[in-house]
């Protein structure tokens, strides 16, 4: 079956109007081209209707070859390749015989093809129409894979590359926040392509198949039937799977089958689709199309040209007497007989008053479809590109002037030049033009299908898709215009291995499932996550801490041993009341230094130990306040020389006392040790090795004011550094093996007999000492903070008052409350 319209020049075009999925007389489903079991589809007879209209409208147009008249051949290509070849060899025979490759009777003047529709009825036309250079131009998909201008340099696209699709595809799930997808494809060479070309595409997108289903070809009624059983034993432990969103490709002729198999098994998901389907005509007991209610599809963009409706409205059976494929579609459609002698299986006779608008979408749409819309342009760029080559050929002529002659003096090859720089805008108003590889440049419409429980079904709108457009704002949809299927009552369907993990929490993949599959685990101490499903929780700045939930960073709270805090004041008050009470003795000591109990107990000794616990309480201010540089440099070091000066001048009176009663002993040679000499030399010698342990640590590794933002949660501290802390344990155990040495030497020499012997009170005093720094150490290093600054503050401050306390006060109290004793008799007296 044929459609033709004369005219100079002839657009060929092969195209489908016989359905691969009805069942014909003999019980077989698939491609069909007999007449007797010939099952048409009216759903494609809107791109023949198309294709007419289109040549119509240029011929009437006086501005696009004027005195030029297209004509169009329009050939059934049944998606049988051996169909296709005959037809597309039967555009380049003669008007009346079918002889290829000859010229001879009433040669047509074909300049250009329009087809197909399924990518391989476009592959099969071009092996023939590209040794001729014929221009061809498919409306329907086109792999990518075979989307290769260098092998079909005379191929043009009405669609865009069939990969862009496939992104906005992607797009559609990141939008939705879809991460477990289905899979479905038809068990074909095209099906392998589709996997090929979006299993990585979904991957690289941090997005996971479910499954994969590969549905089967089937010809026959009993192939149909033991699939049918086949596939139910997948699709049962599909429909418990998580995923409710699945991406099924397929193209004429195997779309129907598909949707055959698929409708009766899977329901109750969302279905995104690719704009190859379309609702054809099928009889309603082999598939409800309410499976693919609230269904997705990527669609060509498309317009409404003006008068399309109107020209359908004008169609009826004898419209047009060349119009071979009218009387199987009109009595397909609706279900009557036009030929008086052959009822309908209904028994009704056609009246030829039938109006297109009363049949359903299924059958037959009123607006022109994706597909129409692409034939619509694909005519109107071969007139426009006809247009520019006539009139670049004859430039000093008019083309009526030119009139046949300018059609004869012109090859179909010539018409490649200009319909790759072909640019127009159409009466739909939008802009029609190819890329360098020959594909229409043109977005795509996202379009929600709603049906009807009478059959019946709309498209809208609900977004588009943009390839050229900036990053980011290629896919724009108004959610609130989508209706999902009605198992989700209109609520956004979710369609994940895992639920969303919270703020706070982060992925944990588990094994031997895709990446999308995970658990949620909180995030560890000192990690956040913000943002609900990160993969991985990160640090908080140095500065910050994390919140009790583990979903933002809080500042941190900055602390030091302060003189406006409880604990500082209290340490701040005791060192200066202990700087005055040492004054007080120190100005005891002064006031009766001519009393025999100052003199007896080497009264210089006496005034340095003095002075030293005097600087050692005021060293002890500079552990309180804000750490500096000068502070932290002298505070341990002060401390340091200013202790060993006082314990050295402990150590020098203990060992002073002993020579003295050693020296009263008839012979002894101890008395040449005796005198101010040996006491100074014993301070001055051990303060100085003191002295250079600290001149050794502030020049290799002086302390330094640094910020501690780990030790505690929340909280930076602010403290003095060591810098080594191999060196202040050097002059804190320098200080101990002084005090262990005064004791020993005290502890000796407690019961030499002297009223004024002040060995015992020292051997206290030393214990004192090595108690406070034996229980410091072991605090100093188990506590963090301004603890810790606490520890070493209150330890100087309770070592420095053991030793004021121990030696200082029976002295004070003989001086002061018992004048008596204190005498030159007193002191010689012996026990």
């Amino acid at each position: 079956m044929t459609v033709a319209m004369a005219g100079h020049i002839i657009k060929g075009s092969v195209s489908h109007v016989g359905s691969s999925g009805c069942l014909d007389n003999d019980t077989k489903i698939g491609p069909s081209h007999s007449q007797d079991g010939l099952c048409s589809a009216p759903k494609h007879y809107q791109d023949l209707l198309t294709l007419t209209f289109a040549v119509r409208q240029i011929n009437e147009n006086p501005s696009i070859l004027p005195n030029i008249t297209l004509g169009f051949h329009i050939l059934n290509s049944y998606y049988v390749p051996k169909m296709t070849y005959k037809a597309t060899l039967n555009l380049l025979s003669t008007q009346h015989d079918f002889l290829p490759n000859f010229k001879c009777d009433s040669q047509k003047n074909l300049m250009a093809v329009i087809g197909g529709l399924a990518s391989a009825t476009s592959v099969n036309m071009v092996n023939i129409l590209g040794i001729y250079k014929i221009p061809q131009l498919t409306y329907g998909s086109f792999s990518t894979e075979q989307d290769n201008k260098m092998l079909f340099p005379s191929l043009y696209q009405m669609v865009p590359n069939e990969a862009y699709q496939y992104l906005g595809i992607v797009h559609l799930f990141q939008h939705f926040r879809w991460t477990w997808i289905g899979l479905v494809a038809m068990a074909d060479d095209y099906g392998d392509r589709f996997l090929q070309a979006v299993v990585p595409l979904l991957s690289q997108n941090r997005i996971c198949y479910s499954f994969i289903l590969r549905t089967p070809k089937a010809y026959f009624m009993e192939e149909v039937v033991e699939h049918l059983l086949s596939l139910q034993e997948k699709v049962n432990s599909l429909m418990e799977n998580k995923a409710n969103v699945y991406f099924a490709l397929g193209e004429p002729p195997t779309l129907n089958l598909m949707r055959i198999q698929l409708s009766t098994l899977l329901l109750g998901k969302v279905w995104i689709v690719t704009s190859q389907w379309d609702f054809d005509s099928i009889h309603p007991e082999m598939m409800s199309i309410s499976v693919l209610h609230g269904a997705i599809s990527f669609a060509v963009h498309s317009s409404q040209p003006p008068g399309f409706q109107t020209f359908l409205q004008t169609i009826k059976p004898f419209w047009q007497r060349q119009d071979g494929f009218i009387q199987d579609f009109w009595e397909q459609a609706f279900e009557c007989s036009l030929n008086n002698s052959k009822k309908s299986e209904s028994g009704t006779i056609c009246t030829g008053e039938e109006r297109l608008e009363s049949l359903p979408g299924t059958l037959f749409e009123m607006s022109m479809t994706g597909h129409s819309y692409n034939v619509y342009n694909a005519a109107y760029a071969v007139a426009h590109a006809l247009q520019f080559m006539y009139t670049s050929r004859f430039k000093h002529r008019t083309l009526v002037e030119r009139g046949t002659e300018a059609i004869h003096h012109v090859e179909p090859w010539q018409l490649h030049h200009f319909l790759r720089g072909v640019s127009f805008n159409n009466s739909a108003g939008d802009t029609v033009h190819f890329n360098k590889n020959g594909e229409l440049v043109e977005g795509f419409d996202v379009t929600n299908w709603v049906t009807f429980s009478n059959g019946s079904f709309i498209r809208v709108k609900v977004g588009r898709y943009d390839p050229q457009a900036p990053r980011g704002q290629e896919l724009l949809v108004n959610d609130d215009q989508i209706v999902w299927h009605r198992s989700f009552n209109q609520t956004l369907p979710s369609s994940v291995c895992s639920e969303g993990c919270h703020p706070g929490y982060s992925k944990q993949k588990k094994e031997k499932e895709p990446f999308c599959c995970y658990d949620c685990v909180p995030c560890p101490e000192g990690m956040i996550s913000e943002q609900k499903d990160m993969d991985a929780c990160v640090e908080c700045p140095h500065d910050h801490y994390p919140n009790k939930h583990h979903s933002h960073c809080i500042p941190k709270f900055i602390t030091y041993l302060s003189y406006k805090e409880p604990l500082g004041i209290t340490l701040a008050i005791l060192a200066i009341a202990l700087f005055f009470i040492t004054t007080l003795v120190f100005g005891i000591f002064i006031k009766h230094k001519n009393t025999p109990i100052v003199k007896a107990n080497n009264r210089s000794l006496t005034y340095v130990i003095l002075t030293s616990l005097l600087l050692c309480f005021l060293c002890s201010l500079l552990f309180i306040g804000q750490p500096e540089k000068m502070t932290c440099l002298l505070r341990q070091t002060v401390f340091g020389i200013v202790f060993s000066v006082a314990l050295s001048s402990v150590l020098a009176k203990t060992i002073t006392v002993v020579l003295a009663f050693m020296s009263t002993k008839p012979g002894s040679r101890m008395r040449k040790w005796m005198g101010k000499k040996l006491a100074n030399s014993i301070v001055l010698s051990f303060s100085c090795i003191q002295a250079a342990i600290c001149t050794i640590w502030l020049s290799t590794y002086p302390p330094f004011p640094d910020r501690d933002m780990h030790s505690l949660n929340g909280i930076i501290i602010l403290e003095c550094n060591e810098g080594s802390a191999v060196m202040f344990y050097c002059v804190l155990g320098y200080m101990g093996l002084l005090a262990i040495i005064s004791f020993t030497v005290a502890f000796l020499a407690r019961k030499l007999p002297d009223s004024f012997n002040e060995a015992k009170h020292i051997t206290f005093s030393m214990l004192v000492f090595c108690s406070v720094w034996l229980s410091f150490v072991p605090a100093y290093m188990s506590i963090k903070g301004k603890s810790m600054v606490a520890v070493e503050t209150f330890s100087i401050l309770a070592s420095s008052a053991g030793l004021l306390c121990c030696i200082f006060p029976p002295k004070c109290y003989i001086i002061l409350l018992r004048p008596e004793v204190n005498s030159k008799e007193q002191l010689i007296r012996k026990k």
